[in-house]
C-alpha cells in the first residue's frame, strides 16, 4: 500500500476521531446534567447499564467484538458517570487481587479503588460511608462457595445490586527466571487449591506451599525474597516487577470466578435479574422441600442452593439461595409471600442484572 493510500485512511481516522470526541463530549454533557437533576441522589444504576451494555451487544456490527464494544462503554459510562460523583469501591486488598481487577471491571477505571485488609473491613468500610460499594468474590467454578462473603451479608445492611463474573488466570511468579532457586510458593488458599495439580506435577514435593491473605500479598512476599514464589495473576506480578516463570497454571481451564457488588440501594428490574435469598428453615422433617416448594409451584427458577452452617445452633443451617426474576416479579413476590410464612428466617440479599461476560 502506498503512502498516498495509507494517508487516505488516516485522514479518515483523524475525522472520524474528531467526530467520536465531539460526540462522546455531549453524551457527557447529558450525563452531567442528569447528574444536577438527580441532586444528591443515587448516581450509580446497575440497571441501567446493564441495559445500556446489552443494547450495545445488540446492535454492534462489528468488526469489533461483542465484548470489546462493551469494554469501551463501560469505561464511556464510568468517565460520565465520574462527573456526576466520582465512586470509591471497597474491595479485599492489596492493591493487583483478582477482587480489584473484577472492581475495575464493573466500575470502570474513573472509580477509586480502596484496597482492605480484609471482606470484612471492605464491608465495614460501605456501611460506615467511606465507601461506596464492596465488591467482594462469592464463588469459584473450582472450589466452591466464598465462605465468608456469604456469613457477612446475612447481617449486613448493605443489598446486592450487581455481580462480576471475572475469567482467572494464575501465573508462577518468581524475582528471576531459576525455578530451582524456590523453596516456598505463596497465595491465598483457593488459589493454591485451583493450582494443586500443576504444583503436584511441576515443582519438587519439598517446595512449602503457604496460604495468604491474597494474591497481591504473595507476590509482595515473593518480591521480598529470591527463595520464595507466588501464584498470582497479571497486575500483580506488574506492580511487584515479578517474572512468570508459567503461565495460565490453573487446573481446570474455565476456572471463574463470581464476585458481588453490595451497596446501600436497592435497584430496579432491568429485564434480566437474579435475586439472591438466604432462609432457614425449622428442624423439622421436610422442612427442606417446604423451602423449595413454594418457588418451584410459582415456577421461580433457581440457579444455585448453598447451605452454610447458620453459627446460632448445633446443626442449624442456612440456606443461600439464587433465583432468575427480579424480586418485584409477581411470581417470585408470591413465592416469597409463602416462604416467609412457613420459613424460620427469610432475606432478600438483593435483586440485579444478571452479569454482562
Amino acid at each position: 500500500m502506498s503512502e498516498e493510500q495509507l494517508k487516505v485512511h488516516r485522514d479518515a481516522i483523524d475525522a472520524i476521531d474528531a467526530q467520536v470526541l465531539a460526540l462522546l463530549n455531549q453524551r457527557a454533557q447529558h450525563a452531567r446534567t442528569i447528574g444536577e437533576i438527580k441532586g444528591s441522589g443515587v448516581v450509580y444504576r446497575p440497571e441501567r447499564e446493564a441495559q445500556v451494555l446489552t443494547r450495545i451487544r445488540e446492535i454492534n456490527q462489528g468488526p469489533l467484538s461483542d465484548e470489546a464494544a462493551a469494554k469501551l462503554f463501560r469505561e464511556v459510562m464510568s468517565a460520565c458517570l465520574a462527573l456526576e460523583r466520582p465512586l470509591t469501591i471497597a474491595f479485599l486488598g492489596p492493591e493487583g487481587t483478582f477482587s480489584q481487577a473484577a472492581a475495575i471491571k464493573h466500575f470502570g477505571h474513573a472509580a477509586s479503588t480502596q484496597a482492605c485488609a480484609s471482606i470484612d473491613d471492605a464491608f465495614r468500610a460501605v456501611e460506615s460511608r467511606s465507601a461506596d460499594y464492596v465488591v467482594a468474590p462469592v464463588e469459584n467454578s473450582t472450589e466452591g462457595a466464598v465462605g465468608r462473603t456469604l456469613d457477612l451479608m446475612v447481617n449486613s445492611p448493605l443489598s446486592i445490586c450487581g455481580e462480576v463474573v471475572l475469567r482467572i488466570h494464575h501465573h508462577l511468579l518468581h524475582q528471576g527466571p531459576d525455578r530451582s532457586a524456590i523453596k516456598r510458593v505463596y497465595s491465598h488458599a483457593q488459589s493454591l487449591a485451583q493450582c494443586h495439580e500443576w504444583l503436584n506435577k511441576n515443582l519438587p514435593a519439598d517446595v512449602e506451599r503457604i496460604s495468604v491473605a491474597s494474591n497481591a500479598e504473595a507476590a509482595r512476599l515473593a518480591s521480598l525474597d529470591i527463595t520464595s514464589a507466588a501464584i498470582a495473576g497479571d497486575a500483580a506480578a506488574e506492580k511487584f516487577g515479578l517474572l512468570k516463570l508459567a503461565e495460565n497454571i490453573e487446573d481446570e481451564p474455565n476456572n471463574t470466578t463470581r464476585f458481588l457488588v453490595l451497596g446501600h440501594q436497592h435497584t430496579t428490574a432491568s429485564g434480566k435479574d437474579k435475586t439472591s435469598l438466604v432462609i432457614s428453615a425449622p428442624n423439622r422433617p421436610g422442612a427442606l422441600h417446604a423451602l423449595i416448594e413454594p418457588l418451584a409451584r410459582h415456577g421461580v427458577s433457581m440457579t444455585k442452593f448453598e447451605s452454610r452452617p447458620s453459627r446460632t445452633g448445633l446443626w442449624e443451617y442456612l440456606f443461600f439461595v439464587d433465583v432468575e426474576g427480579h424480586a418485584s416479579d409477581a411470581r417470585l413476590t408470591a413465592a416469597l409471600d409463602e416462604l416467609r410464612g412457613t420459613a424460620a428466617f427469610v432475606k432478600v440479599l438483593g435483586a440485579y442484572p444478571v452479569a454482562v461476560l
